[in-house]
């Protein structure tokens, strides 16, 4: 019973997916994912929501983008601070992705970026 009613949502959530037209990417590439962010309210009490961009590199992308638990990781460095979101294929807030340049990776998980960031910074640091 249970689980018959599982895989009706996951159809549902499914066909809603593959109405959204996401551009073919991979890991190493350059997005941007367009966001929407809930500011407030104004006057009357509604809500106000604005658009944001986060542009970065992908680092992974975990179940695919056409299974309705699928999701992918961006990073980018912002003022020295690096930033990692993980955005659901499947959320409301995104509006679009659009591609902005690719590139080749090996890898099919880039986490080892991290550790080569601080190992860099590290460096920097000892040197001074």
């Amino acid at each position: 019973m249970g689980i018959k009613l599982i895989d009706k949502i996951n159809a549902e959530q499914t066909a809603s997916l593959a109405g959204k037209n996401f551009p073919e990417f991979r890991t190493g590439d350059i997005v941007r994912v367009s966001i929407k962010i809930k500011e407030g309210e104004d006057k009357d009490g509604k809500p106000k929501y604005r658009l944001q961009d986060f542009e970065g590199r992908v680092l992974a992308i975990d179940n695919g983008s056409k299974n309705v638990t699928g999701n992918f990781t961006v990073t980018r460095e912002s003022y020295g601070v690096r930033v990692e979101k993980l955005f659901p294929f499947n959320s409301p807030w995104i509006q679009s992705i659009k591609l902005v340049k690719k590139s080749a990776s090996w890898r099919s998980k880039l986490y080892t970026e991290r550790t080569f960031c601080s190992h860099k910074a590290v460096r920097k640091l000892v040197r001074k």
